[in-house]
């Protein structure tokens, strides 16, 4: 039997769910339908969930379908768990996006489908709530050419729209060819050909409708609805004859790759993998991660008929749940990577304080915090001891309170945030160097480094490179300068990381191994790694303050669509928000805006938007770049190291060859 591993994507409240809950119940997994109202739904598990009606955790089922056995992958469809969605579309051989009749191609939904196509994950899209009052057909359908992709494919058309008898009627020839071979024949010459010469069959336009939508090349048009089953019968044909089946060879070498880490109940770790290659077994000792680490496989689960079974083995094509893996991470490959793990989305630009509220032990909360960060990679914590503060970095709001909801619920700990700030960055203005030499006043320490600091490009990440000769001491003296150096860039003159800068080693110096008679080796005249690591940290940061850095704050790329006459109450807004249109587009009786804003203001302008726009404004954002601070004063992350940049300080909290 063929396995297909599926994803539901969309925008919130499209009906991911509820069309999840649909197709089980038709495959017959579940005897009854859940509701996301009612709280009973199959994949949202979480009480915070149920409660808010929204998904937060990407789930997986199962379920046959004729010849093709699916793992459905229910995923958030809420801006602020884009990570969930990431994670789960590098492990996937299709899509379903769901659009609603009603809202049509909301902002999220152009997010996630130019992240399809960039991928080219073959795509249906499925545009439910045709029961519901206010729903559209034709409409929709231009919104998803201009907004979306020309390259669709209607598969059939809707009647009783708008009514709980509404129904989708696939089209038959020659109405289908009609609709599909202008869009068909852009990338199929066979089937130009024939439609030149009036030679067009069903055989030809179903091979080539077959081909292009498992090269992601048109994307095939559903309408339907999840609540009265209407249009699934056709959908669930598509399922199975359009998107393609998983492949891997179970005899090839082992390769999988880590999309979901939880916890079970005795606090193991639990790893959902999809086996792209080879076959793994109970009791398998195995490679995993970018360290090389290794751990045995002591359990086995693999999804199937809508639950999980003990299995001794998994083979190429299908997904499991792994247990004995204790230091395994998101994103982690198992044997052999099949390609180095990406982002395909921003990383957050925003970053909170957690505040433990009265008998909030700070322990047990540091360790809830590090629980979720282990399912969540993207929440970045930042633990500072010396105020004895933890930061998390978050995607928005909603993700705030999702955070304070789970520490209350699953760990019993009541905590506040602090006032969400962007997460800025510093970049170089210049080229600078400093040196620190042995046994040479005012350094303490006894190891010469000298680093040279020059700006990079942007995204090219930090480069070191040696001016020394790699032979003129020890190696491990070296990789403790160069870990060191990655280390101290996390925070820069103002606290901010330094991402893109190339380091360039030029001095190196130590006093090798001492030791007198009888006696062993004497440290107090021999320089050992911690010398290295205690130096470079200075020798660094008066790098960059000879160089010079620059605060750059997170900035958005937005799009807004408002009625025209909202426009002069807009612009006032935005120029308060420091927000900057760069165009503007009237269509109709309606403006385009689009320009960029800093991150840290796009939660209140989500905020006023429907006021001034009486509710009929759409704002879409996302991570643009990085840009300098121009208003206001330049803003400094308080440091959580031993803070180089104060010697004196420095010394006193990490030497302990200071004299006096």
């Amino acid at each position: 039997m063929h396995m297909l591993n599926l994803g539901i994507l969309a925008h919130v409240d499209a009906g991911k769910t509820s069309l999840t809950e649909r197709l089980l119940h038709s495959a017959g997994v579940i005897d009854e339908i859940g509701s996301v109202d009612d709280g009973n739904t199959r994949t949202d598990t979480l009480d915070l969930e149920r409660q808010r009606g929204i998904t937060i955790k990407s789930a997986v089922v199962s379920f046959p379908l004729d010849g093709v056995t699916v793992n459905l992958i229910d995923t958030p469809g809420h801006p602020d768990f884009i990570a969930e969605v990431e994670r789960v579309l590098g492990v996937l051989d299709g899509v379903v996006l769901v659009i609603s009749a009603v809202e049509g191609v909301q902002a999220q939904t152009r997010v996630l489908m130019r992240t399809l196509q960039r991928l080219r994950i073959p795509t249906l899209l499925f545009v439910n709530k045709i029961d519901r009052s206010g729903a559209r057909h034709e409409e929709v359908l231009r919104e998803i050419s201009a907004r979306l992709t020309p390259a669709i494919v209607p598969m059939g058309t809707v009647g009783g729209l708008g009514t709980r008898s509404a129904r989708f009627v696939p089209r038959t020839a020659p109405a289908a060819a009609l609709a599909a071979v202008d869009v068909l024949a852009d990338h199929d010459d066979a089937l130009l050909s024939a439609y030149v010469g009036n030679t067009v069959t069903d055989a030809l336009l179903h091979r080539s409708l077959v081909a292009q939508t498992r090269e992601a090349l048109v994307h095939p048009v559903y309408f339907g609805s999840a609540a009265t089953g209407a249009g699934l019968e056709a959908l669930l044909s598509g399922i199975e004859e359009l998107l393609p089946a998983a492949d891997g060879d179970a005899d090839g070498p082992l390769s999988a790759s880590v999309f979901k880490v939880e916890r079970g109940p005795a606090g193991e770790k639990l790893a959902y993998a999809r086996m792209f290659s080879g076959t793994l077994r109970v009791r398998d000792r195995v490679p995993f991660g970018a360290d090389g680490a290794e751990g045995r496989i002591t359990g086995i689960s693999v999804f199937g008929d809508g639950t999980d079974t003990r299995r001794d083995t998994v083979t190429a094509g299908r997904i499991a749940r792994l247990t004995g893996l204790g230091d395994i991470r998101i994103g982690d490959a198992i044997g052999e990577p099949r390609k180095a793990y990406e982002h395909f989305f921003a990383p957050p630009t925003l970053e909170t304080v957690v505040v433990p509220g009265p008998g909030a032990h700070r322990g047990a909360l540091h360790l809830a915090l590090t629980r979720l960060a282990e399912q969540d990679p993207l929440i970045g914590l930042r633990h500072d001891e010396r105020r004895q503060e933890t930061s998390v970095s978050l995607y928005g709001e909603v993700q705030k309170e999702v955070i304070q909801a789970t520490l209350a619920d699953e760990y019993g700990l009541d905590v506040t945030f602090r006032e969400t700030t962007p997460l800025c960055v510093e970049r170089l203005v210049g080229t600078g160097q400093a040196v620190e030499f042995n046994k040479q006043d005012p350094n303490p320490f006894l190891a010469t480094v000298g680093l040279r600091v020059e700006p990079a490009p942007v995204g090219s990440g930090v480069a070191f490179r040696l001016e020394v000769e790699l032979g003129s001491m020890p190696y491990a003296f070296f990789k403790a300068v160069e870990d060191t150096v990655r280390e101290t860039l996390l925070q820069g003159l103002h606290g901010w990381q330094v991402p893109d800068c190339t380091v360039t080693m030029t001095h190196s110096g130590y006093s090798p191994r001492q030791s007198h008679a009888h006696q062993g080796f004497d440290k107090s005249m021999s320089s050992t790694g911690a010398d290295f690591r205690g130096v470079t940290p200075l020798v660094l940061i008066e790098a960059l303050r000879r160089a010079g850095t620059r605060v750059h704050e997170p900035m958005h790329r937005f799009r807004i669509e408002a009625p025209a006459d909202t426009l002069g109450a807009l612009l006032p807004v935005l120029a308060g928000l420091a927000a900057v249109p760069e165009t503007t587009l009237n269509r109709d009786d309606l403006c385009v805006l689009e320009g960029t804003v800093p991150a840290a203001r796009v939660h209140a302008l989500e905020q006023r938007l429907p006021g001034l726009t009486r509710g009929e404004g759409e704002l879409e954002s996302s991570f643009a770049h990085y840009a300098p601070v121009t208003h206001g004063t330049i803003p400094e992350r308080p440091r959580t190291d031993h803070n180089p940049l104060n010697r004196k300080e420095y010394l006193l909290n990490v030497t302990r060859r200071v004299g006096g």
